[in-house]
């Protein structure tokens, strides 16, 4: 169901179509660059973190961590992911699917890291295990609605 609630709310864009749904798992980065053939740090991950009593989710490229001293500086809060079943009530999405796009709950903030602009495209999943789509990182930044691109990562570049 999740699939096709993102198929719907990439509609607006008109980028159903360009959902993939694989026979192979996506559901971690290697998987799903193996899935769609890419590097791994094409793979657009997407980060859930507590944020009060809802979250904010933060898509970066798939080699790139959360550095925490960055995260605390731009949030004010120390970073604290979800847990699985706080992932699938908040963002509608497993953990392994979770995406940017057709969120359950409205109001979550998105926002993107810098990692991922050394790309002209990443693959960020689509509510599932087994999907992704291709897109630039400016179709990225408009399809989630992000508020800003942030940098709050670590170990993507030779500075890290």
């Amino acid at each position: 169901m999740a699939v096709q609630d993102v198929r719907n709310y990439l509609g607006q864009w008109g980028l159903e179509e360009k959902v993939m749904e694989m026979e192979l798992s996506s559901a971690t980065v290697e998987l799903a660059a193996e899935a769609v053939g890419v590097i791994p740090a094409r793979i657009a991950k997407t980060l859930s973190f507590k944020n009060g009593d809802g979250c904010l989710l933060i898509v970066t490229a798939g080699d790139a961590k959360i550095d925490n001293a960055k995260f605390k500086a731009r949030f004010g809060m120390k970073a604290k992911m979800l847990s699985p079943e706080e992932v699938v009530a908040l963002t509608g999405h497993p953990v392994g699917g979770v995406c940017p796009f057709a969120l359950k709950e409205p109001g979550i903030q998105v926002f993107t890291d810098v990692s991922m602009k050394r790309f002209e495209t990443v693959f960020p999943a689509c509510g599932s295990g087994n999907s992704a789509i291709e897109l630039t990182c400016e179709q990225l930044y408009e399809t989630a609605g992000s508020q800003d691109w942030i940098d709050v990562c670590k170990g993507w570049n030779s500075e890290a």
